[in-house]
Formats: structure tokens, C-alpha cells, sequence
């Protein structure tokens, strides 16, 4: 089983991978199902409020009048909170990988999710605290509570469960970030003359190294390398500057839905260096090849979608159409979700009035239901537990 057949059995390829087109069309969906939502919940709720009963066309009449946010504010509303988290990860000093499972969670969670059913300040703390259990960081809640301004840790578990929903309760996230390692320490091999091309590809180990040194320089250089030293001073430069794209542009943009971790740190080589790029890719797939051109072009795809992401930190301008956008979700906010812990207390009844269940029926059937397909995906993937035989 190769590398990639091993991806391909990966909830993150199965469930979380799209094309551009389709993922257009699920938030498109997510948009319009949460406007109609909100609208029958402000009919629902300016009908009881004002204890009268109207026709279905008075009931319509108040619905048209909500001004739900589009698909592209909802867009800018989420990157803002992905932005926002990882300032708040760095902040706590968690590890990078905490930091980007959970800005994978937020950006997961609203592709089925709207802020308008939702709001992203609230889902943030829920989204880092379950990316620490996810990524072996535990603390516990109160300890993490502390951290954030006028949060308790009800406010914390309340949407727990409903971001585990969300995420369609897979937690496993393939970051590109060890493939990037991987990918350099190749690179210094080859400039140290020790490092074997692919099996396609017939240079020797010197060959490798003098054609490396004859590379022309990256962008925003015209000096070109001179010796092993310069040389490996130019990869561990490329390094720096890949993995802080890693760590910014591409958990801001959609490349995680639409390309591999593979492809994602191939990318970002190819952005900072690109014949740096172009030359690692010649050591595995001769340049003639088709395939070459084929991966080139998809890496060539991947760098401009890291190009598109939002700046790290917004200007006036952004900042200006936040804050409109931000007062808009708050007028077109769904009224019955916007009360997580109250929510959450709702789902549960009165274990001594409910057989010491502490959970509505409903409730317990759907979350058995859930960890039924959830197991069933798991043997898939595993195989079925083995059976105890007697004797």
C-alpha cells in the first residue's frame, strides 16, 4: 500500500475533500438553508411575543424583512475567527499543530454551519479546547477557561457536543507540516551530495549537487549560490519561509479541502522558491514526464489559492466592513440558538425524573445512531473487531 493509497482510506480525504465547484455549492446550501431559518425563527418568535396569531402572509411579510448575511460575509465573518484563533493560540503558547486542527475544526464545522445559527465567537474556545484533546495538549477546562476574557467553562462544553456533530465526529486532521520537514531534509541531503534520486530519474548524488548549485536564484535574489554553504544557507531560507506559510496562509484559505498535505507543502516550496521546487520534483519525476507537468500545474493552482489568503492582520478597510458585517449577523441571528449553554441544559432532563438516564430519548437514539455509523466507518477502514472464542 503506498503513501497515498494510505490517504485515501483517511476521513479528511473521504468526508472533508472537495472540488472548487462543490465546495461552492455546499456553503452556497448552508447559506440558504440557515436564511430560511432564521426567518421562520423571527416569524415564530415575533408571533408569540405579540400573543396574536396572523395569517401565513403577515408571518412572510416579517421573515422578508430579516437581512440575512451572503455566502461571502459569512465567508469573511469565519476567516476573521480563524485569524482570531490563531492569535489566541499563540497567545496560550500552544504547540503549531493545536493551532491548526483547530482552525481546521472552525472552518469544518461552518461548512455545514452558518454564523447566523451560530456565532463563530462562541464556537472559537470550543474548537481550540477539543484541538488540545485531539492533539495530546490536554488542560483541563477550568485552567483553559482562565485564559479567555468573561468565558466559564459552561460557556466552553456547552457546544461540545454540537461541534463533534459538526464535524461529523472525525478529529483526525493531516496537516503538511511533517511532509515539509521530510521534504527539506531531502533537500540538504542532496546539497550535501548524499541524497538519491528517485528511481525514475537516473543523476548521481554528485550530479545532484552541481546541478543544485547552478539553480537560478529564487525570487527577490540575483546572486547565485556560489558554494555548499550558500547553498544550504538558500534551502534552510526556503525552509523559514515555507513552514510560516504553513502556519498562516494556508489554514486561512481553503487548500486543506481542495489539495492534499503533499501538494499543500509542495506549494508553499514552490511560492517561496520555485527552482528549488521545480528541481525536487525533477529528482522524483524526470521532467518529460507527463505526470511532471500534471503535478506542476496542480502545485501551480495550490500556490495562487495560498496567494488569495486574507492578511494576517486586517487593515482599516477590513476592519470597517467587519464591523458591518459583524452588526448585520447580529440583527439576522437565529433567536432560538443563541443560548448554547441554555441549549445544551435543554437536551438533558432530570435524571431522577427519567430513570437516571439524564438524556431525552431523542437525544440518546440520534447519539447512538451516530456512534454506530461512526463505528461503522472506522471498520472500513480497520476491519471488525476480532471475536473472542471460547476454549
Amino acid at each position: 500500500m503506498t503513501e497515498d493509497d494510505v490517504y485515501r482510506t483517511s476521513t479528511q480525504y473521504r468526508l472533508w475533500s472537495f472540488t472548487p465547484e462543490s465546495l461552492a455549492l455546499l456553503r452556497a446550501t448552508t447559506n440558504a438553508t440557515a436564511a430560511e431559518g432564521v426567518k421562520a425563527a423571527v416569524q415564530s418568535l415575533k408571533a408569540v411575543t405579540e400573543h396574536q396569531d396572523p395569517s401565513q402572509d403577515d408571518l412572510a411579510a416579517v421573515g422578508s424583512e430579516v437581512d440575512c448575511l451572503t455566502i461571502e460575509e459569512e465567508q469573511r465573518i469565519v476567516s476573521y475567527y480563524c485569524l482570531q484563533t490563531l492569535n489566541f493560540v499563540d497567545f496560550c503558547e500552544y504547540p503549531t499543530n493545536v493551532k491548526a486542527t483547530a482552525v481546521q475544526y472552525l472552518k469544518r464545522f461552518y461548512l455545514t454551519n452558518s454564523p447566523m445559527t451560530y456565532h463563530p465567537k462562541e464556537i472559537m474556545p470550543t474548537a481550540v479546547y477539543l484541538a488540545m484533546k485531539a492533539e495530546d495538549n490536554f488542560h483541563y477546562v477550568k485552567s483553559f477557561a482562565e485564559k479567555l476574557d468573561n468565558i466559564t467553562t459552561e460557556d466552553i462544553l456547552a457546544p461540545e457536543f454540537l461541534l463533534t456533530q459538526g464535524l461529523r465526529f472525525t478529529f483526525d486532521v493531516r496537516h503538511p507540516f511533517h511532509g515539509l520537514e521530510g521534504g527539506f531534509m531531502e533537500l540538504l541531503a542532496y546539497a550535501n551530495g548524499k541524497g538519491q534520486a528517485g528511481p525514475l530519474v537516473c543523476m548521481s548524488p554528485k550530479e545532484i549537487r552541481d546541478v543544485m548549485l547552478g539553480l537560478t536564484p529564487p525570487p527577490g535574489s540575483s546572486t547565485m549560490v556560489r558554494n555548499v554553504k550558500e547553498l544550504l544557507a538558500r534551502i534552510q531560507g526556503a525552509h523559514g519561509k515555507a513552514k510560516e506559510t504553513l502556519k498562516t496562509s494556508a489554514l486561512l484559505t481553503d487548500v486543506y479541502f481542495l489539495f492534499t498535505p503533499s501538494q499543500i507543502w509542495l506549494s508553499t516550496l514552490l511560492l517561496v522558491d520555485p527552482p528549488l521546487a521545480r528541481f525536487y520534483l525533477e529528482t522524483k519525476i524526470p521532467a518529460t514526464s507527463h505526470l511532471n507537468v500534471r503535478l506542476l500545474t496542480i502545485l501551480q493552482k495550490c500556490a495562487d489559492t495560498l496567494r488569495s489568503s486574507p492578511a494576517a492582520q486586517p487593515g482599516k478597510e477590513e476592519k470597517r466592513e467587519l464591523k458591518r458585517i459583524d452588526k448585520k449577523l447580529a440583527q439576522c441571528r437565529n433567536p432560538q440558538k443563541m443560548d448554547l449553554v441554555g441549549m445544551n441544559k435543554a437536551q438533558k432532563r432530570d435524571p431522577e425524573q427519567n430513570g437516571g438516564t439524564g438524556l431525552d430519548d431523542q437525544v440518546a437514539k440520534r447519539r447512538r445512531l451516530e456512534r454506530e455509523k461512526s463505528i461503522k466507518e472506522s471498520e472500513d477502514l480497520f476491519g471488525p473487531a476480532i471475536a473472542h472464542t471460547g476454549g
